[in-house]
């Protein structure tokens, strides 16, 4: 238990975990900022969230996946921005979990709004991953290769 300690709290796993989800939440937000409307097709197809909420949830998360995945990697507001995409990756684990289970044949909508990936057991598996490495960065994450530790002069 000590080493997976030492590991997690090591400051170049922690920006290379950074990066990672940094990196992947920006490029998945791309193409969701571009095409909203698709982007809220894709999660009225999951049949999980009432019609009023659905096209400002395609507005709106994008935009938060963006601004996420920037801070984390320029290593401001690390563990909010950490946690956010966290509780993200949390929605998408349950809204896959849910799909998969109702055998719904739908594209996850994660990276490209059309003729993205289809709902399949390595989504959720990629997720939880990624999901963990934002918990680690939650509860380790510190001022390390960041701004903020910059402006602390670590």
């Amino acid at each position: 238990m000590k080493v997976l300690k030492q590991i997690a709290s090591n400051k170049y796993f922690l920006l290379g975990l950074r990066l990672v989800l940094g990196v992947v939440f920006i490029y998945a937000s791309i193409d969701k900022i571009d095409k909203p409307g698709g982007f809220a097709e894709a999660i009225y197809n999951y049949r999980m969230m009432p019609h009023a909420t659905i096209n400002l949830m395609a507005i709106v998360m994008p935009w938060l996946e963006l601004l996420c995945g920037i801070l984390i990697i320029i290593g401001l507001f690390v563990r909010g921005s950490a946690l956010l995409i966290g509780f993200m990756l949390l929605v998408f684990i349950v809204a896959i979990s849910f799909a998969l289970v109702r055998g719904l044949d739908i594209s996850c909508g994660c990276f490209k709004v059309e003729g993205g990936h289809t709902l399949a057991l390595g989504l959720l598996v990629r997720d939880i991953l990624m999901f963990f490495a934002s918990a680690v960065v939650v509860i380790f994450g510190g001022p390390s290769f960041s701004l903020r530790g910059r402006q602390r002069g670590t």
